[in-house]
């Protein structure tokens, strides 16, 4: 099941635009005296004296050695075999499993949650290729970086993983106790807690997974994150799964991410795909 998801993954995400402003030095970037950026400088301020998360970054990535320790052989064929860019040691632990950090025989999976995996596992076509969204937070757990960009009133984050955006809104608004239209990525509404960014998020529908063991979630999904800006290079952020429907409880993932600050997020796309009609021949 899993070399499926890759190989959908891989396909899905087979191109990206040309790199057109990488390695643009952006203004007001703090500089070390050899002209390096200062990872470690103070967090920047926005004009309401919050932290301002605006930037591109990326998440710690999770070695090929580490991979190798966490799952065995499981991934050695994609180690070989992945494209450029999309090299296994260039995603986060949890793109892989969700779940990774419970012991066997505490995880929150329910029976029947499991059994819902193993139908999907069963029917997956890997010839469906260039279809579905990544869906959050896988679109911020793989090979991309993502965009922050902080207004006062709304908060957006591009993924560069299939051309993705989120709102959230700091406006003071609340996220109303029922959705009209569940959506791919939710509903999403922030508020400060000191110079901690929480954001609140409902309304998704049930068509995306967690992660690429396919660990699903249901529209009864509430996930809570927490952003904050360390530094001028670092922002922590933590995530809160809460689907009473699929887990018998919450559960958290902490992923730091590191600012890449002469780099910028890029289209990407599914184009000149061809192996989808290979796929299945004997």
């Amino acid at each position: 099941m899993t070399h499926r998801w890759l190989l959908v993954l891989f396909a899905f995400l087979c191109s990206g635009a040309s790199a057109q402003w990488l390695n643009y030095p952006a203004p007001g970037t703090p500089r070390t005296r050899d002209g390096k950026p200062n990872l470690a400088a103070p967090a920047p301020r926005a004009p309401d004296g919050k932290p301002d998360l605006t930037g591109v970054w990326m998440h710690e990535t999770t070695t090929v050695a580490e991979v190798k320790r966490l799952f065995g052989k499981l991934f050695d064929a994609d180690i070989t075999l992945a494209p450029p860019g999309m090299e296994i040691g260039t995603q986060h632990k949890y793109a892989f499993n969700i779940l990774l950090d419970f012991a066997p025989g505490e995880s929150p999976l329910r029976p029947e949650t499991a059994e819902l995996m193993r139908r999907r596992a069963a029917a997956s076509n890997p010839a469906q290729v260039c279809t579905g969204v990544a869906g959050i937070p896988r679109a911020d757990l793989l090979s991309e970086p993502i965009k922050i960009v902080q207004a006062p009133r709304l908060t957006m984050v591009l993924y560069e993983v299939g051309n993705l955006h989120r709102q959230i809104f700091t406006d003071g608004r609340k996220l109303p106790k029922e959705f009209d239209l569940p959506a791919y990525l939710g509903y999403s509404a922030g508020h400060w807690e000191d110079d901690t960014l929480v954001v609140e998020t409902a309304g998704f529908n049930d068509k995306t997974v967690l992660d690429g063991m396919g660990h699903p979630h249901s529209d009864a999904l509430r996930m809570v994150e927490r952003y904050r800006r360390r530094d001028f290079g670092h922002l922590d952020v933590e995530m809160t799964f809460d689907d009473p429907k699929m887990y018998t409880k919450p559960f958290t993932i902490k992923v730091p991410h590191e600012l890449l600050p002469n780099d910028d997020i890029f289209e990407m796309y599914c184009e000149n795909e061809k192996d989808s009609v290979h796929l299945g021949k004997r």
